[in-house]
């Protein structure tokens, strides 16, 4: 299966390791990267979650340890939306890009995106990162960011989510039912099936009719089964089928207002200065739950939309809609500590 494994190159990978029990683990490890300089107040540091399939490569092109070019390249570097911020990136805890998760060992206990926040506020505690100057997230990554500012408000100052929830919806759930299902009845095939299942919801029905329509290919099959199947060959090769498992778990049992007297009373709870945008044609995360954020939160000024025909993905394709988001919760004036580019790596430990 993929996934990073110890032996691999580490490319820019940092290793932070929490050795005492958390939860039902022993311990775990985060591996994370960082652009930038942390300024002598440590007031300059923004943290960047990455959603269900992401990592830690925020930044950068195609190397030894890295088969992906970065997520959000478009937001990191010198003259980038986050030029001049510390910026600083985990692979979550459960993922298989260098962090504790179940490619490690069987019987890995359940996480919950509860879990992987208190992880990172361990990480951050080990950086002397005191209050995030901003915490950024999309779809799983903006759970985990949602989960900050009500879990630690007094540790982030802004907050931008986007293409996200609250608390996953019946609908949500079920999706990841069936990508579930069959994975847990052949893992590497079913890795397989799940992406094509998801990768259906990512993208929207008016750009997959535009693309593909009805075209055929030679070999019996229609040109848009021939893109699913591409989509779903290249994350079997670069990620893990247990993990996968184990972060859409976390996801479906997302519910920021559990035990906190619900979602309305939870997201009061957030201080943070915030902006919260959807997606116009995002099917999976509808724009209503964007509206329930952005109204819930005192700290944001309405909700935003990115226009666009690519559904979900929009988050991650539409860099310069997200980067004027970006700068407008961090403008210029903000910044310090010089601008942002990669820190050394260090090994594994």
């Amino acid at each position: 299966m993929g996934g990073w494994r110890f032996g691999d190159p580490n490319g820019r990978r940092k290793w932070f390791s929490h050795a005492e029990p958390f939860g039902d683990l022993p311990g775990f490890q985060l591996a994370y990267e960082t652009w930038g300089t942390l300024n002598a107040e440590a007031s300059n540091a923004v943290l960047v979650l990455h959603a269900l399939t992401g990592d830690s490569h925020v930044a950068g092109g195609v190397e030894p340890g890295h088969p992906t070019p970065g997520w959000w390249d478009s937001l990191v570097g010198p003259e980038k939306p986050l030029d001049g911020f510390f910026v600083v990136a985990p692979n979550v805890l459960g993922g298989c890009q260098g962090s504790t998760g179940p490619w490690q060992y069987p019987g890995f206990p359940a996480l919950t995106i509860r879990d992987q926040v208190a992880a990172e506020a361990h990480l951050a505690d080990y950086l002397g990162i005191g209050r995030w100057a901003a915490v950024l997230g999309g779809s799983m990554g903006g759970m985990r960011a949602v989960e900050w500012a009500v879990s630690a408000p007094d540790r982030v100052d802004s907050l931008l989510l986007l293409a996200t929830t609250a608390a996953a919806s019946a609908e949500q759930i079920a999706l990841a039912s069936a990508q579930l299902h069959a994975i847990k009845a052949d893992p590497l095939e079913g890795l397989g099936i799940a992406r094509r299942i998801a990768h259906i919801s990512y993208r929207s029905e008016q750009e997959l009719q535009a693309r593909f329509g009805r075209q055929e290919q030679g070999d019996g099959r229609f040109a848009v089964e021939s893109y699913l199947d591409h989509h779903a060959a290249k994350l079997t090769r670069r990620f893990d089928a247990a993990s996968y498992v184990t972060l859409t778990e976390a996801m479906n049992s997302h519910d920021v207002g559990y035990r906190r007297g619900g979602v309305p009373a939870a997201l009061k709870k957030v201080t943070a200065r915030t902006i919260v945008a959807g997606v116009d044609s995002d099917r999976l995360y509808p724009l209503a739950q964007q509206e329930e954020l952005a109204a819930g939160i005192r700290g944001a000024d309405g909700l935003r939309v990115i226009e666009s025909p690519h559904g979900h993905d929009a988050f991650l394709i539409e860099s310069d809609q997200v980067g004027a988001l970006v700068r407008e919760l961090v403008p210029p004036g903000t910044r310090a500590g010089g601008r942002t580019r990669p820190a050394s790596p260090s090994p594994a430990r």
